[in-house]
């Protein structure tokens, strides 16, 4: 039996996610296996003409009593970037938990590129195209800066233990493309970072470490970027580096959205065409930053009411 024959035979195959045996690629129409599952109507009957890239609504999740995200309605296009900001503990980071698949919702939907999310595991969403970092530092510390990029890539490769066995041309055709795109990733944002790329994970100052655990999000090829208090413990100087580095991905991979929480309010009118506020799970405001920042709701929810009454 030739190799090649065998490894169609007993290697099962996917399509768009779902599990193909051998037998299935025995006909030639297989257009019932990535045909999109039927969509649920939004809960209000909407139907929107815009494209969103996602989109919630009256998305909700209760932890006992407590509505940490209480009948959220949020939406964004390809390309756009919306500033997420709120008090601590105004739902934030609970958001993007709901968005990423950490928490399953006990209310509302989830639609992303039109396809209902509630329900599905955090791997299967992270494969279709949502990535994001987080509020502390999820690296790979006892391994090297590249390791840590070549890990984010995983969602999209497919060799796997029988490749590595009897197909290992294969396998490292794989790994050396997945390098150079790593080396790549890591030279946008600085060429020191591809220049270290064997360095500890642990050794690298909070800066650059914020910069690889991006850059290990971006190696996936989302089309969505979560991005949760990007520039926290940074200096004043590395924020502002960091904000050219967010607009070098907006012009680097076309079309991508990116979400943005931060308290940091020069990042966000820096980078954000849109800004929306959470406060005790609800979205209290949505609008740019200048008529956010005018906002009274905001103002006293953001500040207080004390300070709100002297900023006036």
């Amino acid at each position: 039996m030739k190799p090649a024959l065998y490894h169609i035979r007993f290697r099962a195959r996917f399509v768009k996610g779902q599990r193909v045996k051998a037998e299935d690629f025995k006909t030639k129409d297989i257009t019932d296996l990535t045909k999109p599952a039927s969509l649920p109507l939004p809960l209000d009957g909407r139907v929107s003409s815009v494209f969103h890239l996602i989109e919630t609504q009256q998305l909700t999740i209760h932890f006992g009593g407590l509505a940490a995200v209480n009948e959220v309605d949020f939406h964004m296009v390809e390309g756009e970037v919306v500033g997420l900001i709120g008090p601590n503990g105004s739902g934030k980071t609970t958001f993007f938990n709901l968005l990423t698949g950490i928490y399953r919702p006990t209310g509302g939907f989830i639609r992303y590129q039109g396809e209902n999310l509630v329900g599905l595991p955090a791997f299967k969403i992270a494969k279709r195209g949502i990535a994001r970092t987080f509020q502390n530092n999820r690296l790979f510390l006892n391994l090297s800066v590249l390791d840590n990029i070549l890990i984010g890539m995983h969602p999209h490769q497919s060799s796997n233990w029988f490749d590595a066995i009897f197909w290992r041309r294969y396998t490292e055709r794989e790994l050396r493309t997945g390098v150079e795109k790593g080396l790549a990733l890591l030279d946008q944002f600085g060429q020191d970072l591809a220049e270290n790329c064997y360095r500890r994970a642990a050794d690298l100052p909070q800066a650059d470490r914020r910069r690889v655990e991006i850059c290990r999000a971006l190696a996936s090829n989302p089309k969505l970027l979560l991005l949760d208090e990007p520039s926290a413990g940074m200096s004043p100087e590395e924020t502002e580096v960091l904000m050219g580095d967010i607009r070098k991905v907006r012009e680097r991979v076309k079309g991508i959205g990116m979400v943005i929480i931060e308290h940091d309010m020069m990042v966000i009118k820096g980078v954000a065409e849109r800004v929306v506020v959470l406060n005790y799970g609800r979205k209290i405001a949505e609008g740019t930053f200048d008529e956010i920042s005018n906002n009274e709701e905001v103002l006293e929810a953001y500040l207080g009411r004390e300070e709100k009454d002297v900023a006036a």
